[in-house]
């Protein structure tokens, strides 16, 4: 039986809305199935929505995650899947997380926790039946708020009371806080502009100055994944205009410094943005004039595949650019030898970091997210059985130079040139 106290002083009936929003996330997803494997384990066995998924149900946003909490251990937790056929991976069973698969969709379930020790980056912990302890060794308020599947909220910090009036506080002391895991400098600035209504607490901003020499300790890999859930474009339009959190922000990432773009949006730039990814929105803040983007590379752990994608807009920049750089014969060489993603950067990325909207940027975008890739007309086969030349070096040199002058030409060629390439 769950304990009388918890259910009397600590849950409450939400909103409508909000407790609708959670319980259609129970019903549009296969989340019902985890919470029935769950519950059904034992007399005490328990889960509920934790974290980001109830905080976004709270404030009426798109829930893209779903994170689960529970006081059975990692082993019960396998056990209770397994019992009903629902797969399962281990991906962070030390600390208490396993991922349930269903469908399209992942759940990570992660076992009620106490901290033993911290070390600014990692946590040694224990696992507990006991919900109060695991929310109070959680960084902020709003992010410690749970809920069952019906919508009945478990909020011992007044989460949701401070998510309505827009504050940001942490649980328990702040610079502690920080200490035990120095990532919250960002998560910090993530949910300060995400959510606040007020303004920074001075004492605040004091800690995390104090403590952002802590940064190095963590792992480069955490920051990138921290990053990518401060990367979106109405957090990057507020860190644009916060002073205080873009000084921080700075420090901990200086070679992302563009940010004047996104306090001079128009509204071209301003619909792109919401429909470009992380690797673009990180080339617009480090590709400069200098080898700062070079520096940023060398420094994060980034694809081979997204490091190319920058380079790529990197190097297109570097060259020396004119009016008619931007046309669509010139660009067709870029398109044919780069591909159509590449083009598409390169357009974007002109197009929002130019100071007046350009209507040829704008036409040329369109001209080619429409256009196909062409094919080279002229085979090597053509050449072998018609003008008889002999498979080798030769071949490769003349097919590549009419490749040149076909692409040079807008993609056509006539036998008439062919036949004049063939005589050098």
């Amino acid at each position: 039986m769950k304990n009388f106290l918890d259910k009397l002083f600590l849950r409450s009936n939400n909103l409508e809305t909000i407790s609708n929003n959670l319980k259609y996330l129970s019903k549009k997803t296969p989340a019902n199935k985890i919470f029935q494997a769950i519950n059904s384990y034992s007399s005490t066995s328990e889960i509920r929505y934790v974290g980001g998924c109830v905080r976004k149900a709270i404030k009426n946003q798109k829930i893209d995650d779903i994170d689960l909490a529970t006081n059975l251990d990692p082993k019960e937790i396998c056990g209770a899947l397994k019992k009903v056929n629902i797969n399962y991976y281990e991906t962070g069973i030390k600390h208490g997380t396993i991922t349930a698969l269903i469908d399209d969709y992942k759940f990570e379930i992660t076992s009620l926790r106490e901290d033993i020790s911290t070390d600014g980056r990692h946590a040694k912990v224990k696992f507990s039946k006991d919900w109060k302890k695991d929310a109070s060794r959680r960084d902020f308020t709003i992010n410690s708020i749970y809920s069952d599947s019906e919508g009945n909220l478990f909020d011992p910090f007044n989460g949701k009371e401070d998510l309505d009036k827009g504050e940001v506080n942490f649980i328990g002391k702040p610079e502690l806080r920080i200490q035990e895991d120095y990532l919250r400098i960002l998560r910090y600035i993530r949910f300060f502009l995400s959510y606040s209504k007020q303004k920074h607490n001075p004492e605040i901003i004091k800690f995390l100055k104090m403590n952002i020499d802590g940064i190095s300790k963590l792992s480069k890999d955490r920051l990138l994944d921290e990053l990518k859930k401060i990367f979106d474009i109405k957090i990057l339009i507020r860190l644009s205009k916060d002073k205080l959190c873009l000084e921080i922000f700075k420090l901990i990432f200086p070679q992302l410094k563009n940010f004047k773009i996104f306090s001079q949006l128009n509204s071209i730039s301003a619909q792109i943005l919401k429909e470009v990814d992380f690797i673009f929105l990180i080339s617009l803040l480090i590709i400069d004039e200098t080898d700062n983007a070079d520096y940023f590379l060398y420094k994060f752990n980034i694809s081979k595949k997204d490091q190319k994608r920058i380079k790529i807009i990197h190097n297109f920049y570097k060259e020396r650019l004119n009016v008619k750089t931007f046309t669509e014969k010139n660009l067709n060489r870029f398109f044919y030898y780069k591909g159509k993603d590449a083009i598409i950067d390169i357009l974007n990325f002109k197009i929002i970091t130019s100071k007046k909207l350009d209507n040829n940027l704008t036409e040329l975008l369109k001209i080619y997210k429409e256009k196909k890739m062409p094919i080279m007309p002229i085979k090597a086969e053509t050449l072998m059985q018609k003008y008889e030349i002999s498979e080798g070096k030769i071949l490769g040199d003349k097919l590549k130079m009419i490749e040149e002058e076909w692409v040079k030409n807008n993609f056509h060629i006539s036998n008439y040139q062919v036949e004049n390439l063939l005589k050098n």
